[in-house]
């Protein structure tokens, strides 16, 4: 019987350990490189998954600051690629879009307005593609709203 428990125990420490979607700095795949962690729609400092190191979490299209839940703690609402602030939809309150693996100035398309750039799950300053411009590196695939979510945690916690 201790042994099956031992075994459930195993499988499920091996599961959470797996659902874990790391981001690294630069190039790095060490692990004191790790800048936050993506857990269960949740981003946590570094290699944590204690509560009071989130950082922010995802709920449908909104990211919300640390663990709330709260609509006045509303960081961003994403529709179609356009990051608002807030929980705003009005243009106005555009900060990002995210097109064709690029990350513009607000409602940009301009090339001159890129912030970041995506390329296999590691992010350019700019338009760059020079890997000495790898500012940070994710380890999984990513949804839009999760991307956003390590984006904050990298550019405003970090």
């Amino acid at each position: 019987m201790q042994k099956i428990i031992l075994l459930i125990i195993a499988i499920c420490t091996f599961t959470t350990i797996m659902a874990q979607t790391k981001v690294y700095k630069g190039t790095s795949s060490y692990s004191g490189d790790v800048i936050c962690n993506l857990n269960n729609s949740k981003v946590y400092k570094k290699n944590s998954s204690y509560s009071g190191d989130i950082t922010c979490n995802i709920s449908g299209s909104r990211i919300y600051e640390d663990n709330s839940s709260y609509s006045g703690d509303v960081l961003y609402n994403i529709k179609d690629g356009k990051v608002y602030e807030g929980t705003s939809s009005y243009s106005g309150d555009i900060l990002m879009t995210i097109r064709d693996s690029k990350i513009y100035k607000g409602t940009s398309s301009y090339s001159g307005d890129v912030i970041a750039t995506i390329r296999s799950g590691k992010i350019y300053a700019g338009n760059s593609s020079y890997s000495g411009d790898i500012v940070f590196s994710i380890d999984g695939n990513v949804t839009i709203e999760e991307f956003v979510a390590i984006w904050y945690t990298v550019k405003y916690v970090y």
